[in-house]
Parts: C-alpha cells; sequence; structure tokens
C-alpha cells in the first residue's frame, strides 16, 4: 500500500517538474526566438576550393596485390602439418623456415637455401600468420638479405 503512495508522488513530482521545463522553455523562446525556426543555409563560397589529393603521399603508399610478386616472412618454428613436421626434403633441417607466397601457392625455404612448394598450405594461412608488411624490395636477394637469409 506504501508503495502506491510513494509511486503516486513521484509521478506527481515528474509531472511537476515536466510543467516547469515547459513553461521555462516557452519563456525562453518568446524571449530569444526559437532556433529552429528558420533553417540556416551555408553560403556557397566566393571562390571554388582548391583541389586536393586527399590520399597518402607515395612514401606512405603500401603496393597492392597485384603490384608484388610475392610475400615472405620469417617462421623460426617447425611447421606442423596433419601431426607431421615438415622436414626440408634436400637436408632435413624442420625449424628457421622462410615462408613465401606467391601466385596463390606457399613455398618453405630453409636457411641453406632449399625451396620446395608446400601444396597443404594457401595464402589464406599465410595471411591469417603473417603480420603486417614492414618494408618492400625491388628483388628477391634484396628481401633475403633484409630477413637475414
Amino acid at each position: 500500500m506504501f508503495h502506491r503512495i510513494r509511486r503516486r508522488r513521484a509521478e506527481a513530482e515528474m509531472a511537476e517538474i515536466l510543467r516547469r521545463h515547459a513553461e521555462f522553455e516557452a519563456r525562453m523562446i518568446a524571449e530569444q526566438g526559437s532556433p529552429y525556426s528558420a533553417a540556416t543555409v551555408p553560403e556557397p563560397p566566393a571562390e571554388p576550393a582548391p583541389v586536393v589529393d586527399d590520399f597518402l603521399p607515395p612514401e606512405l603508399r603500401v603496393p597492392s596485390h597485384d603490384q608484388v610478386e610475392g610475400r615472405m616472412m620469417p617462421w623460426p618454428w617447425p611447421v606442423v602439418l596433419d601431426d607431421e613436421v615438415v622436414a626440408c626434403t634436400e637436408c632435413a633441417t624442420y625449424r628457421d623456415w622462410l615462408i613465401i607466397s606467391t601466385y596463390g601457392q606457399v613455398w618453405l625455404r630453409c636457411r641453406a637455401g632449399h625451396q620446395q612448394l608446400e601444396p597443404r598450405l594457401d595464402t589464406a594461412w599465410f595471411n591469417r600468420h603473417s603480420g603486417p608488411s614492414d618494408a618492400t624490395h625491388a628483388t628477391f636477394e634484396d628481401c633475403l638479405r633484409h630477413l637475414g637469409h
């Protein structure tokens, strides 16, 4: 029973607050005028704005996928596929790989320079595991030197 009385008092107080607010708003509009009465249309500039290239400067642009031959990343851990550790077919090395993604294929390159195609890996796997590119190189050898191979 008491909660009904409290609820009615709260509703009456809220109605009084809303009434006072409406009166105050009516007085303010009467004194200053409504800010919404006349829509303000911005004036066109006297002279056209200069055309500015809204893109990154050339030194900050990243080449698109069709402008690069491929991507590489170091992989110091063993590559495990289907519960099998992948080893180099020529020297039997199983860690410290350089993983190369090019033309939709993924290649593994060991420290000795032997390369082998890994058909169980794809470009999606490479993209999930590689980080952002930190450099672009003109030649394959430059990239190898950059990655310490």
